[in-house]
């Protein structure tokens, strides 16, 4: 009898146990988090997710992945929460289940981002000028940061979100471009190499010129002249606007190559594939001048001041 009268307790003891347990989970699981209504989740497994999003969130600990594998696995890409304020199991249980809706902005070779950021404000209606607070906080150089591609955005998304997200992936590809082109990754020597792919950006033609165009950026730098490229005026907003005698004589700005001597600031644009390379890797000319040709849309390009003139005569 005492023999069963022990085992009782130790079972009554066991269940105790059990349900405090299981109310103390329950009480757990009910706990309000805070969150983003969307939120971004990178591909790997459950407990690689769980470790970013503990990186983003204080509400996040190491227990949430084995909850977390019971309810599924979750999905990779942008999650739509909908709310910013929800339990622990709704929270967890969302992100096996929920996806957000999408929308596509493209930015394009040659675009600068002060106009990128004003076309996702309006796209996606978003406050213009939280996003260039932001950008201005997390790019390491003025413009030329964003990659030009079409970017996947979800619907909900907040300022603070996808200027992060942006430069995140930004910063990865300019790493793998600079260690493909370079073998290495110096962020000085990168941000140079952008800057004159985004005057080459601005003012070829097309690909095909892009590396007689980097030569002349090279051979004026090396003989210590100004650049005088119209398309370095057409930094931030005036990305668009056609380059005037009056503009060139009133830009006091660091942008106006015309009046300052080397390289620009920062990159002016964002700048394509083909503009980096050519900017690494510049076609060996004695050529320091070029002017469209009006006929054809593309540049003719002069060794002498002279010659640069007669052609120029010949376009009247």
């Amino acid at each position: 009898m005492i023999k069963n009268s022990r085992i009782c307790q130790i079972f009554l003891i066991a269940c105790e146990i059990i349900i405090i347990f299981f109310l103390s989970f329950l009480v757990y699981l009910s706990r309000p988090i805070a969150t983003d209504s969307v939120i971004y989740l990178p591909k790997g497994t459950v407990g690689e997710i769980i470790t970013y999003l503990k990186q983003r969130n204080s509400n996040i600990i190491n227990i949430d992945k084995y909850i977390l594998a019971t309810l599924g696995h979750p999905q990779s890409g942008w999650v739509d929460i909908k709310k910013q304020s929800l339990s622990k199991f709704d929270f967890l249980y969302a992100l096996t289940t929920a996806k957000a809706a999408m929308s596509e902005i493209t930015l394009i070779p040659g675009e600068t981002t002060a106009i990128f950021l004003q076309d996702m404000a309006k796209s996606l209606n978003l406050n213009e000028q939280i996003l260039n607070e932001i950008y201005d906080k997390v790019a390491p150089f003025g413009d030329g940061f964003f990659i030009p591609e079409t970017y996947k955005i979800p619907i909900g998304i907040r300022e603070k979100q996808l200027i992060n997200h942006l430069a995140n992936l930004s910063k990865k590809r300019h790493q793998e471009l600079s260690i493909e082109l370079l073998g290495k990754f110096d962020q000085k020597e990168w941000q140079k190499y952008l800057i004159i792919a985004s005057i080459i950006q601005k003012e070829a033609a097309d690909e095909s010129e892009m590396p007689i165009v980097s030569s002349v950026i090279y051979n004026r730098l090396k003989k210590g002249m100004k650049l005088q490229m119209d398309g370095t005026l057409n930094y931030g907003l005036y990305s668009h606007e056609t380059i005037t005698a009056k503009r060139i004589r009133e830009d006091m700005s660091k942008f106006n190559t015309y009046l300052h001597d080397g390289l620009p600031p920062s990159p002016i644009c964002s700048v394509s594939l083909a503009a980096i390379k050519a900017a690494v890797n510049p076609e060996e000319s004695e050529f320091l001048y070029f002017v469209r040709d009006k006929k054809t849309m593309k540049h003719k390009f002069s060794k002498t001041y002279q010659e640069h003139s007669r052609i120029i005569d010949m376009q009247r």
